[in-house]
């Protein structure tokens, strides 16, 4: 089956980009200015902030740079903490998140991706809609097979803390839910409070963490820049820096995957690499990769 990896100007238009990654947190921050004092307060906004960051560190530090790219190392405390606040962002088990996206990197954007916007595609808009649908979301519809656990996450299928956080993964959901509900309760005095908080800091949270996962699948590999030579589609997209901690400079990912580090350049916010340096200068996490400037000035893209 050939890849088309040629874009129209249309299909990279930052208008275009702007409408798919702006207008849902911004219809949101309507909703919650005509919801105020009625069904939302300020402890459902902590709470919504508070455990976004826990759950989206748990993903980006956890998952991503840790388990499936090992970017660096961390005391076996450290590990558990990011495996259980990733489990209870609700993106599935540790060991099937890391295995589909190192067979992601294995394949990037050439058949066998599981999560391509541009495999298979149709030409034109349709086809362009279809894509990004496919990448966004449509692809956890088609997972694939039980095997892909064994040849691209070996290692953790071997981890007997892993197995075991993810053995406990029903657990997670309940947590992940069940505080907000606890904080909203003990703060308003009523079920009614502890409801409102579980689903503006649980159900809403847990939507808006799977979506800013989900764009740097389906955005971050058709709208944005290139700085660095990559063998895919992958673009730095900075309207998506802020909700997604770091993870949509992912042209920088790809050219540098095993960089703990996805703010390369000048101004590029990655809150994920800021809690690694933190991190590392309490001494649980070591060994921290990042490449040089030298590295850098080698991949730079000659266009």
């Amino acid at each position: 089956m050939s890849v088309s990896v040629e874009h129209s100007s249309a299909s990279r238009s930052p208008v275009a980009a702007f409408v798919n990654v702006a207008l849902p947190p911004v219809g949101l921050v309507f909703a919650m200015g005509a919801l105020w004092g009625v069904a939302l307060r300020p402890v459902d906004v902590v709470l919504l902030v508070v455990l976004y960051a826990a759950t989206g560190l748990g993903i980006t530090v956890g998952l991503h740079r840790f388990f499936t790219h090992r970017s660096f190392e961390a005391t076996r405390a450290v590990q558990a903490l990011l495996a259980v606040l990733a489990s209870m962002a609700v993106e599935g088990f540790v060991i099937d998140w890391v295995a589909d996206h190192r067979c992601h990197h294995a394949h990037s954007d050439v058949e066998g991706d599981p999560h391509s916007p541009h495999v298979g595609r149709a030409p034109g808009v349709r086809g362009r809609l279809a894509g990004l649908w496919h990448a966004h979301v449509g692809w956890i519809f088609r997972r694939g097979p039980a095997e892909r656990r064994l040849t691209y996450a070996r290692d953790l299928c071997e981890d007997r803390m892993i197995q075991a956080i993810d053995r406990a993964y029903l657990l997670w959901v309940v947590l992940t839910l069940g505080i907000p509900f606890a904080v909203g309760y003990a703060v308003g005095g009523t079920a009614a409070r502890g409801f409102e908080a579980l689903v503006w800091g649980g159900l809403i949270r847990i939507l808006l963490v799977h979506h800013a996962t989900w764009s740097v699948n389906s955005i971050c590999h058709t709208y944005g820049s290139r700085p660095y030579r990559a063998r895919d589609e992958s673009r730095n997209n900075w309207l998506l820096a802020l909700p997604t901690l770091g993870e949509a400079w992912h042209n920088n990912h790809h050219a540098f995957p095993s960089s703990a580090v996805l703010g390369l350049d000048r101004r590029q916010l990655d809150i994920g690499a800021l809690v690694i340096g933190g991190l590392e200068r309490l001494g649980v996490v070591w060994n921290v990769r990042r490449p040089d400037q030298a590295q850098r000035l080698r991949r730079r893209s000659k266009t």
